[in-house]
C-alpha cells in the first residue's frame, strides 16, 4: 500500500475537529480549507527553485523562488471544491479544473459526468483533491480522465482514505503518489469509511 500520511500535528488536531459530528457546516468548511493548506505545504516539498537576485533595502542578496513549474489543481466534485481554496490561497497561479464523478449507491462504482480542465494538462503537475478516498473507484476514474487528456503529473490528496481505496488507486495508477492525512479501518457495507467524518459533500453544503 503506497501512500504518504501528512501527520504534521495542526493537520491531526484540526481532522479531530472535522470529524467531530458536533462540528457545524461553517466551522467544517474553515477546518477543511486550512488543512487542505497545510497539506499543501507538504505536497509541494519538492518544487524545483532557481536562484535570482533580490535588491533588499540595504543591499542585494541571492534568493531562491519557484523555477516556474506549472500547477493544476482538480477537484472531484462535489466534495472536492471544499479543499480548493486552501490550496489556491497558498499557489495563486495554480489554473482549477474540474471533474464529476459519483458513486452509485447501488453499485458502488464511479460515473462520470462532467470534465472541464485548462487546455495545458500535459504541461502542468495537477493534483486531484476529494476530502474522501473510500472505494476509490471515483478517484481512479477522475485519474483515468486526466491520462486521458494527456495529463502525466499526477498526485492525489485527500483528507481520510479507507485501505480499500488506496489499494484501488495504486493497482490502477501505480506512477500517481497518494497523500493522506489518516486512513482509517475499514468500509462500511454502504461504502463509507469508518471511523470517517460522514458524508463530505453533505457537511459542506449543509445537505442531507
Amino acid at each position: 500500500m503506497q501512500v504518504k500520511i501528512i501527520d504534521h500535528p495542526l493537520i491531526q488536531h484540526k481532522l479531530s475537529l472535522i470529524r467531530d459530528v458536533k462540528t457545524g457546516t461553517k466551522e467544517f468548511r474553515e477546518l477543511l480549507e486550512e488543512v487542505s493548506m497545510l497539506m499543501a505545504f507538504e505536497i509541494t516539498r519538492n518544487m524545483p527553485l532557481e536562484e535570482t537576485v533580490v535588491e533588499t533595502p540595504l543591499t542585494t542578496c541571492k534568493c531562491q523562488v519557484l523555477s516556474g513549474k506549472k500547477i493544476g489543481v482538480v477537484p472531484i466534485l462535489r466534495a472536492g471544491l471544499g479543499m480548493v481554496n486552501g490550496i489556491v490561497k497558498l499557489i495563486p497561479a495554480a489554473k482549477v479544473g474540474h471533474i464529476g464523478v459519483y458513486r452509485d449507491h447501488e453499485t458502488l462504482k464511479p460515473v462520470e459526468y462532467y470534465c472541464k480542465l485548462p487546455t495545458d494538462v500535459a504541461e502542468r503537475e495537477l493534483i486531484v483533491i476529494d476530502p474522501m478516498l473510500a472505494t476509490g473507484g471515483s478517484s481512479a476514474a477522475a485519474i483515468d480522465m486526466l491520462k486521458a487528456r494527456g495529463a502525466k503529473q499526477i498526485k492525489l490528496m485527500c483528507l481520510v482514505a479507507a485501505p480499500e481505496g488506496i489499494k484501488t488507486v495504486n493497482d490502477s495508477h501505480p506512477d500517481v503518489e497518494v497523500y493522506v492525512a489518516a486512513v482509517d479501518s475499514h468500509l462500511n457495507e454502504q461504502g463509507y469509511i469508518v471511523p470517517g467524518l460522514g458524508d463530505a459533500g453533505d457537511r459542506i453544503f449543509g445537505t442531507k
